[in-house]
């Protein structure tokens, strides 16, 4: 490709709004450029790079037998309406009306598309495993789209779905899916580092996060050096880490505290350390499916039944945890089977904890206690534990806290869990090696969705012993372009983009300092060598000062260029972008070298 027929839209600075390296440098290379708030068009430069990180994931995938669909971005709400996730799925969920009034979604995911073309096919177990995978556009509302095509409304996903008649089905493809994430990300030249994850609004009961480090990352990377634990902090777990101090016979005591609402401001008029500290949290879960009707205080909760299952709209919880730590709600709405969780407002703290938020304690509470495991473990027979002894609480009115508590007999906690948000210094559970926390960028996630959605859609088999049963389902996805915006994150210099060679638009750039003459003829010579031999070059023929472009064919990273130029003819300049120098090579044999140069470098990320 000559640069004379090819669209090349560079820019000297990138707008003020691009504040990442990935963003600044796509815009200023005419990779993408901005449409509107959260929505990026993909000019020719980036289709290329696209295009190719597409066919990665296709040829990875294709190998570990997972087969490709398409489904329409626009969607039937019914089917949302069928899995429950209608309402629940939230604002960031685009619907619309059809002229037949028909409500109709703009996709943010495919579980529903999926399941309900799965189901109209499904007859027997033979059909099973039904293992699909596509590369389609999404959309989600986001209420602050930023970082370009990181995070932005519309964007591409890979997303595959499975359906198997066992678990043991589902573990095998689950397995498939994270060797092939792992030969994907290998041959992007992106280090990965998989941790376990929070299955979040997906649902299921097992995860893992495949992240990126970034220090722009959305998520907080929780590592252990010894063993190799890897989780997002949202799901991470620690071991106890304070053994409980001398249990106490005193009996509580209620202590006048004007003014003191805070852990800090307990540690300044207590004078003792937060870990001796009982911090009482008033939660609303919202759409709880624990069965809750036999714990006192619930029997008059809303409770809606439903042929998915019975669930409370809203329930209340109080999570007690050491005053040093904070509540990780994410483990929380996994233990409480909640869509979501979220603070209760302060009319309903009172309500349910007759104080005010700061005075809050474990006594006289009129919603369950969920008790972190800094405050209570529970052992195999069921009984409690307490961790923390003669601590420090809110005395359950304004004003005042209480001295001398002692979990279980001053109070009993409806379950005891891991609630805890574990964080760097924390002890591993596996080894007892000490945390260490990074930055990450989750690129890809694999879920093992259980029965979700294919016991809320209704879908059913005829299993191996003649009878109706429910598939299980596990749920893959990719975000391509926050891939390709990683890569770039990952690889640049002050110049611009230094692209693996698996994904450059282009493999070679040719620059002739002028292109006439005997360097238009060697330029034309090298280029027509390397295009017989299947490289993609792009022939630089515009008539432009040589520092511009170099200064363009940098910006845009292409791996390797080579220059033309009349005061080295017979020889050229050979330079690898990542290099410092230039080499001389004979203009003869540089076709050649770069040839190699190429494939050495595909087959080292192909390895």
């Amino acid at each position: 490709m000559k640069t004379s027929k090819f669209y090349l839209s560079t820019l000297r600075e990138a707008p003020s709004e691009a504040v990442i390296a990935s963003h600044k440098l796509m815009l200023r290379a005419g990779i993408t450029r901005k449409l509107g708030n959260g929505l990026y068009t993909y000019l020719p430069l980036g289709v290329r790079s696209l295009y190719k990180l597409e066919n990665i994931i296709r040829e990875e995938l294709d190998a570990s037998g997972a087969l490709e669909f398409k489904s329409t971005v626009i969607v039937p709400g019914e089917i949302w309406k069928e899995s429950g996730r209608w309402e629940t799925m939230g604002p960031q969920m685009l619907k619309a009306k059809n002229r037949a009034e028909q409500d109709m979604v703009v996709s943010p995911t495919a579980e529903e598309a999926y399941t309900a073309i799965v189901r109209d096919a499904l007859d027997s177990y033979k059909q099973l495993p039904v293992n699909l995978y596509q590369i389609n556009t999404k959309y989600r509302d986001e209420i602050r789209p930023r970082y370009g095509v990181m995070r932005g409304r519309e964007f591409i996903m890979m997303d595959a779905y499975s359906m198997h008649a066992t678990q043991e089905s589902l573990d095998e493809t689950y397995e498939e899916y994270s060797k092939a994430y792992k030969k994907i990300f290998k041959r992007l030249g992106l280090k990965i580092i998989p941790v376990k994850a929070d299955s979040g609004a997906m649902g299921g009961n097992g995860s893992e996060e495949f992240m990126v480090e970034s220090p722009i990352g959305d998520d907080t990377l929780i590592l252990c050096p010894n063993c190799g634990y890897a989780a997002n902090a949202e799901k991470a777990a620690c071991a106890p880490d304070n053994p409980p101090s001398a249990k106490s016979d005193a009996a509580p005591e209620e202590v006048a505290t004007p003014n003191v609402f805070s852990i800090e401001d307990m540690e300044k008029f207590f004078n003792e350390s937060p870990k001796t500290f009982i911090k009482a949290l008033i939660y609303k879960a919202t759409n709880c499916a624990l069965d809750l009707t036999k714990v006192p205080g619930c029997e008059k909760w809303e409770r809606v039944k439903e042929s998915t299952g019975d669930y409370y709209p809203t329930a209340f919880f109080c999570v007690l945890i050491r005053g040093d730590l904070d509540a990780n709600e994410a483990k929380l709405a996994g233990l409480l089977k909640a869509s979501e969780v979220a603070l209760a407002e302060p009319e309903e703290v009172v309500a349910m904890s007759g104080a005010s938020h700061g005075f809050v304690g474990p006594r006289k509470l009129n919603c369950p206690i969920v008790a972190d495991f800094s405050i209570m473990t529970q052992n195999k027979n069921g009984s409690y534990e307490a961790q923390i002894h003669d601590a420090i609480a809110g005395a359950g009115k304004d004003g005042f806290h209480v001295k001398h508590i002692e979990p279980g007999r001053d109070f009993t906690p409806y379950i005891a869990a891991d609630v805890r948000l574990a964080k760097e210094g924390d002890k591993c559970a596996c080894c007892g090696g000490i945390f260490y926390q990074k930055k990450g960028n989750e690129l890809g996630h694999i879920f093992k969705l259980g029965q979700k959605y294919t016991k809320s859609m209704k879908v059913t088999f005829l299993a191996e012993n003649g009878k109706p049963s429910i598939p299980t389902m596990g749920c893959y996805g990719i975000g391509v372009d926050r891939t390709l915006a990683s890569i770039i994150e990952a690889n640049n210099d002050e110049h611009g983009i230094i692209w693996p060679m698996s994904v450059a638009p282009f493999q070679v750039c040719i620059v002739p300092i002028k292109y006439e003459g005997a360097m238009k003829e060697a330029a034309d010579k090298i280029y027509d060598e390397l295009t017989k031999a299947g490289i993609e070059v792009l022939l630089d023929d515009r008539n432009e000062r040589p520092g511009v472009k170099f200064a363009d064919m940098e910006l845009i990273g292409i791996p390797l260029r080579i220059t033309v130029g009349d005061k080295n003819l017979p020889n050229v300049e050979f330079k690898p972008r990542n290099a410092a120098q230039a080499e001389l090579v004979p203009a003869t044999e540089v076709a050649q070298k770069a040839e190699k140069f190429v494939r050495d470098a595909l087959a080292e990320l192909n390895a």
